[in-house]
């Protein structure tokens, strides 16, 4: 799957196309064992049974990627949440943003065919990771979802509630990186609420050291379930 980057980073700045081949969700990435064990509750009053380990690691198509500004899906009951991303590239890693948009009502069914059905929503800006792993912890995530035609506050967090992506990525490759053209989501906050459906996601990535953001937003084309 070819995507288009634009590389900010401290001694360069860029555009780029990337051939990412392997796309990797990394699930249940919360540091803290109460926030996992909120995030499985949230996911529990949906009927989604709970994980067989933490962090659980799903391997999903590269095709499943997307930069557009609307994502298709079919039902009404898919939801989005913002994530970090962690982009790998022979230049070294780079932090994006993304959102592992799931259908729910599959996903009670089994949580590796979910994770097929829906395109995964990814921001077109990134940071190189050298620059940020410093100050990891201060980096804040939000999002917002449009839900019967009011923008509500849906997810904020900081990401020191997520283990680092140094630590994610270690516990999947044994190593300190990711094979070049390798994208891998670093988990998400639990959604202030619960889980429910939108109309439209917004999403952003907030450095306040270096006082700067990284933002997505896509609106939700529903197709109805025709039987």
């Amino acid at each position: 799957m070819l995507l288009q980057f634009d590389r900010l980073a401290s001694d360069r700045t860029d555009r780029v196309g990337v051939e990412i081949h392997s796309l990797i969700i990394a699930g249940w990435a919360g540091r803290d064992a109460a926030a996992i064990e909120h995030h499985i509750e949230e996911l529990a009053a949906l009927g989604i049974p709970r994980p067989s380990t933490t962090p659980l690691y799903h391997r999903v198509a590269a095709q499943t990627l997307t930069q557009e500004s609307r994502l298709t899906v079919l039902g009404p009951d898919s939801s989005g949440e913002v994530e970090p991303v962690i982009v790998a590239m022979a230049a070294g890693l780079w932090v994006g943003i993304g959102s592992d948009h799931t259908d729910r009502k599959a996903e009670a069914s089994g949580i590796a065919l979910s994770k097929q059905l829906c395109g995964k929503p990814v921001g077109s800006r990134l940071w190189s990771y050298n620059d940020v792993e410093g100050h990891w912890d201060e980096l804040v995530l939000r999002s917002w979802a449009t839900i019967e035609g009011k923008r509500v506050l849906y997810q904020e967090s900081p990401v020191s509630s997520l283990r680092t992506p140094r630590d994610l990525i270690r516990r999947y490759t044994g190593s300190a990186t990711l094979p070049a053209g390798t994208l891998m989501f670093c988990g998400t906050p639990g959604a202030i609420g619960g889980i429910r459906p939108g109309m439209r996601f917004d999403m952003e990535l907030s450095d306040p050291v270096l006082g700067r953001k990284l933002t997505h937003a896509y609106d939700i084309d529903v197709l109805p379930v025709v039987s």
